[in-house]
């Protein structure tokens, strides 16, 4: 049996250990950092807190220690909130197993380094001195229905073959399907980034506009996370797949979407303080994601128009409906960008 640590207890880090616990196939381990949900892990078998009504498998043990969690972990799974990643990494870095494959199954961008997750982690370990393996997980997934059995893909990253092959063998099961993927960038960007789009999508909705808003809002907004994503190093063909498409369109039509929910408030009116704190304790990743991701887009001069009206929205105080205003009366652009040895207004 393998043994696999899971660093972090929210929803989507709970619905993993769940997955990875069915079966007996692994001796698994979920780091929790509140004690209300390791208690309750123990004594119910379910997370009351953050994933209510889903059993977790008794294979599944809950800790707030990293030793004890990572003790022989030869696979662990990065499921905390980015913001923080490079502490906990830090934290953990004493406990670490030199030869132990890291997953990061974590969407956002650190916000002080614009750095994806996996870049992170790695960072972390070099000034560490502790060479790593490092991939990355994503793809269309609300973490109730992953719990509780519906089928499931997603892909995972790695350059490395042999990493990518393993992860997919141990994490598949007639339930849960994993794709192995080259595209580390790619994967990490177009799980990030539509996070973003999908607040926009709850906007729509809280304006009461209707599917043709939402069809073309999705549309474009791939298009945008594509060109970022290619931008820096990734390819177009990963954000047509479950890392992209798959997650954006779950993410800005499914009422299980925190970022959506966000957006639907914002288009009532609520303000962003007060949604947030009425969310108790849960992480809408879009909103840390959309300020990273404006100054990730200026760095490599690529146009993202729908991030940048989110982001005045969110942190300029700009109303919803001024801000799709805004994105309709733009001057007018061709659908495709043109090769780069062309001409023309992009």
């Amino acid at each position: 049996m393998s043994r696999i640590a899971i660093i972090g207890a929210g929803a989507w880090g709970t619905a993993i250990a769940i997955v990875l616990g069915r079966g007996q196939r692994h001796q698994v381990a979920l780091w929790a950092f509140e004690q209300e949900v390791r208690e309750s892990i123990e004594s119910t078998r379910t997370n009351s807190v953050f994933l209510p009504d889903q059993r977790i498998p008794d294979s599944v043990r809950s800790t707030g220690d990293f030793a004890e969690a990572l003790s022989g972990a030869e696979i662990v799974v990065s499921a905390m909130p980015s913001q923080h990643c490079r502490r906990l990494f830090q934290q953990m870095l004493p406990h670490l197993q030199a030869d132990a494959l890291i997953v990061s199954a974590t969407k956002g961008l650190e916000q002080t380094t614009l750095l994806r997750m996996s870049e992170v982690i790695c960072q972390v370990a070099d000034e560490g001195k502790i060479k790593c393996r490092v991939g990355a997980m994503s793809g269309p997934t609300f973490a109730a229905e992953v719990a509780r059995g519906d089928p499931t893909a997603i892909a995972v990253a790695s350059q490395n073959t042999d990493f990518a092959r393993t992860i997919q063998r141990e994490f598949s099961d007639p339930a849960f399907r994993v794709y192995t993927n080259e595209d580390v960038v790619g994967v990490e960007l177009g799980g990030s980034l539509k996070n973003i789009i999908a607040i926009a999508a709850g906007v729509c909705h809280g304006l009461n506009l209707g599917h043709n808003s939402i069809a073309a809002l999705i549309t474009r907004g791939l298009t945008e996370i594509t060109r970022l994503a290619v931008a820096c190093g990734g390819r177009a063909e990963t954000l047509s797949g479950l890392a992209g498409l798959g997650d954006l369109v779950l993410t800005c039509t499914g009422t299980l979407s925190r970022n959506r929910s966000v957006g639907v408030e914002l288009g009532r009116g609520r303000k962003l303080p007060e949604i947030v704190a009425s969310m108790h304790g849960m992480v809408a990743e879009g909103i840390f994601t959309t300020n990273a991701a404006v100054e990730l887009a200026k760095a490599r001069g690529v146009e993202m128009p729908i991030t940048e009206q989110m982001h005045a929205v969110l942190n300029e105080g700009k109303s919803p409906r001024d801000a799709i205003q805004a994105l309709m009366t733009r001057t007018s652009k061709r659908e495709t960008d043109l090769p780069a040895n062309a001409s023309g207004n992009l």
